[in-house]
């Protein structure tokens, strides 16, 4: 522990819950990127479509329209419990997709149905994470703990991208779904140890409430809080019009205007989160001296921008240098929008804000729905400018609805 002391950091580790939760989440994004790369590139090879490739991405998102309920669920049961729960539905799937590769079984309708059950899943993971951090760690250690939190992500998009698509070149799709279930059943007994004894911070009246009353409620708060809904309203507006540009659509650059198979896919992929890492593990040791809402829509612009570059890029390797800045500017983006969150939201309302902040997410997949066949009539070059311009004119135009709430330096959400 005097290490943990001594290194800023590693602060967050002091508390026992985040060292069981960390491992345990970094597991699960280990798995869900190994996944992603192993279905993806199944799924462009056997169907040659861009556009069931951008369908298929969507699907990994349409949890997000019932997100608020799992919110609700974990004000009600504990966040630890359903968490566990949550897992657990994960290592069930990849099993089934096991056997379904293993014996040679596996077709694109069979995979798009088990994508279309963990996708009503899956989304609602990180609000989980987040939740149990917002719960068990001290306000003065939030910042430094949500920027640990996300190199779970970061990290194992890199390892898990490359041991993906290695595992998938050299052993085949049945053995890799044989490693994706260790290591989410890994995840899942570490996260029976996470959480502290459940605080009731909603009062008597909620375990009364109907789940759509609760839902109400919670709508009606981030809509009077105008901090958190500008955050909330960029947050869609970065899943619409950023992330499908350097997500799922990234195995279509990788082979139609790069030509790499599945390794130089899995090295793009890295190459954002290695700049993503970084930046998360920047956040950790200095977060707590910047300003959060300025830093979240200074670094939303930026990473707008890297993308509208990146969309004319035709040589990987400056690809993949673009990239690492975007991953950079997507953690000074993404986290204090997090922290934000959590720390301006009533805790009586925490639960609901970040299960109504979790539906920005499905601008994701109407974004990919929308680019899919954008990219087959136009290209990906002039979608990718076209949805990089879009994000930068909404992005200045949030920032100056909300100004004072946003810019301002003495404002709750700019407070270090």
């Amino acid at each position: 522990m005097s290490v943990i002391a001594r290194v800023p950091a590693l602060a967050p580790f002091q508390v026992r819950s985040f060292r069981f939760q960390w491992p345990a989440d970094l597991l699960a994004s280990w798995a869900f990127e190994m996944e992603g790369i192993i279905l993806g590139w199944f799924v462009l090879v056997s169907t040659g479509s861009v556009l069931a490739l951008a369908l298929f991405g969507s699907l990994q998102f349409l949890g997000t329209l019932i997100s608020p309920f799992f919110g609700m669920a974990g004000d009600r049961i504990g966040n630890r419990k359903l968490l566990c729960l949550m897992r657990a539905t994960y290592v069930v799937v990849a099993l089934a997709l096991m056997i379904l590769f293993l014996a040679d079984l596996a077709t694109p309708v069979a995979i798009f149905t088990l994508a279309t059950l963990v996708g009503l899943v899956r989304p609602s993971d990180i609000t989980m994470r987040n939740l149990l951090v917002g719960e068990t760690m001290p306000t003065e250690l939030l910042m430094r703990a949500m920027g640990v939190s996300r190199t779970t992500a970061d990290s194992a998009r890199i390892v898990g991208a490359l041991s993906g698509a290695g595992l998938v070149a050299a052993l085949g799709s049945g053995v890799a779904y044989l490693a994706v279930c260790a290591v989410y059943a890994v995840s899942l007994a570490l996260t029976f140890n996470v959480g502290i004894r459940r605080i009731r911070v909603l009062g008597e009246g909620i375990e009364a409430l109907s789940p759509l009353r609760a839902l109400r409620e919670g709508f009606a708060y981030v809509w009077s809080t105008p901090d958190v809904r500008a955050a909330t309203l960029l947050a869609f507006l970065m899943n619409f019009a950023a992330y499908p540009i350097i997500s799922s659509l990234l195995a279509y650059v990788a082979k139609d205007i790069y030509g790499l198979d599945q390794r130089g896919l899995g090295w793009l992929i890295a190459s954002f989160a290695s700049g993503a890492l970084l930046g998360s593990i920047a956040l950790s040791l200095y977060g707590a001296r910047i300003r959060a809402a300025r830093t979240m829509i200074a670094c939303a612009l930026l990473w707008f921008t890297l993308n509208l570059i990146f969309s004319w890029i035709e040589a990987p390797r400056w690809g993949e240098a673009l990239l690492f800045v975007a991953g950079f500017a997507q953690s000074f983006c993404m986290v204090p929008m997090a922290v934000i969150l959590l720390r301006t939201a009533d805790p009586a309302f925490r639960g609901r804000v970040m299960g109504v902040r979790m539906l920005a997410v499905y601008g994701m997949p109407l974004g990919l729905l929308l680019a899919g066949p954008l990219v087959e009539h136009l290209g990906y070059a002039v979608t990718g400018s076209l949805y990089s311009v879009l994000g930068i004119a909404f992005t200045l135009l949030i920032v100056t609805r909300w100004r004072r709430h946003l810019w301002h330096p003495g404002s709750a959400s700019n407070t270090r």
